[in-house]
């Protein structure tokens, strides 16, 4: 028998059996891929590779500059820290320094307080041995401030030299240069002290802005260097809000009127001041003036006036009899 065979049909078509694959690519849905899309794809997946490497080293860059800011903020703030340190160690030293040389000038001094409440006795010949310079001493009973007071050619002689010569953050209580010595010799004699953080020198002064702190003191010594000695108290305490007052270095007036005006004008800037310092000034023809730094608005100064103890009693005391002859004139004429 023969090989079978089928034979052709009507509406049978020629077909290869390769077309069948070739018409499947190209059946619907089917987008056959070009070699620039190709491409494409591979640039985006290039790209999509870069962006994760990124993504995954940002929070690292991060972290190294957090850690580089840390390093400068420590480093900055031990330097502030060790240069603070070193400031405020060096304050204090120059503190003692000072200290040191005002006890080493008491000592010299031989300062002796006498027990009847008179003044205080001084050696002013040692005194004079260690600098010449040297007009006085003041002293406010019952505060720190007994210091021994100078006179330079200039007001900065001694503002932050020693009596020695050496320098000295607190320099020496000192006679305005302007001032005839040895002080208490002009209308108005001014003495100026700093006021130094640690409390020493005029600091005390300052404090005494407060009424209930300058009604604390009753006595304020002046002795000159010729063994004289004056027996003052506070007429006043006003604040200078400036490191200057064209009115403060005022030392001679024309006439007893002039200056009682000027200490009028004195009493009303005062934030301290006696009871009855208005009649007291009626009576007054010579202050000592005493002078620190003020810091409660900025560089500022305080100022104290003194009055001589004999002036202010003589001043209240005229007025009390005026005022008791007055009373006596008055009854007497009520009575007629």
């Amino acid at each position: 028998m023969g090989k079978h065979t089928r034979s052709r049909q009507p509406g049978d078509t020629a077909q290869s059996p390769a077309v069948a694959p070739a018409l499947e690519r190209g059946a619907v849905g089917f987008e056959p891929l070009t070699s620039a899309q190709d491409a494409s794809a591979g640039a985006r997946a290039s790209h999509d590779r870069r962006e994760a490497v990124g993504a995954s080293q940002r929070p690292r860059r991060k972290h190294r500059l957090r850690n580089v800011l840390s390093t400068v903020f420590l480093v900055v703030g031990i330097a502030l820290l060790a240069t603070a340190g070193y400031l405020y160690f060096h304050a204090q030293s120059e503190y003692s320094h000072t200290r040191q040389s005002n006890e080493k000038l008491q000592k010299v001094a031989n300062v002796q307080v006498s027990e009847d409440n008179g003044a205080p006795k001084i050696d002013f010949a040692a005194l004079e041995a260690v600098n010449d310079d040297i007009v006085g001493w003041v002293d406010v009973v019952g505060t720190s401030m007994s210091f021994p007071v100078y006179q330079g050619k200039t007001n900065n002689t001694y503002l932050r030299t020693s009596a020695t010569g050496e320098y000295s953050v607190g320099g020496q209580v000192f006679l305005d240069c302007k001032n005839t010595k040895p002080g208490m010799v002009d209308a108005q004699s001014l003495i100026y002290g700093h006021h130094l953080n640690d409390g020493q020198m005029f600091a005390p002064l300052d404090d005494l802005k407060k009424q209930e702190n300058f009604d604390k003191v009753k006595t304020v010594w002046y002795v000159d260097r010729n063994n004289k000695a004056w027996e003052l108290e506070p007429l006043l305490l006003y604040i200078i809000k400036s490191d200057y007052d064209d009115d403060l270095r005022t030392f001679t007036f024309a006439s007893n009127d002039e200056f009682h005006a000027y200490l009028g004008k004195m009493l009303a800037k005062a934030v301290a001041k006696r009871s009855d310092a208005q009649q007291v000034i009626g009576g007054t023809s010579h202050v000592l003036t005493l002078v620190t730094c003020n810091y409660d608005f900025g560089h500022g100064r305080a100022v104290m006036l003194c009055v001589p103890k004999s002036e202010a009693a003589a001043a209240t005391g005229a007025q009390a009899q005026d005022a008791s002859t007055s009373g006596a004139t008055s009854g007497t004429t009520n009575g007629s």
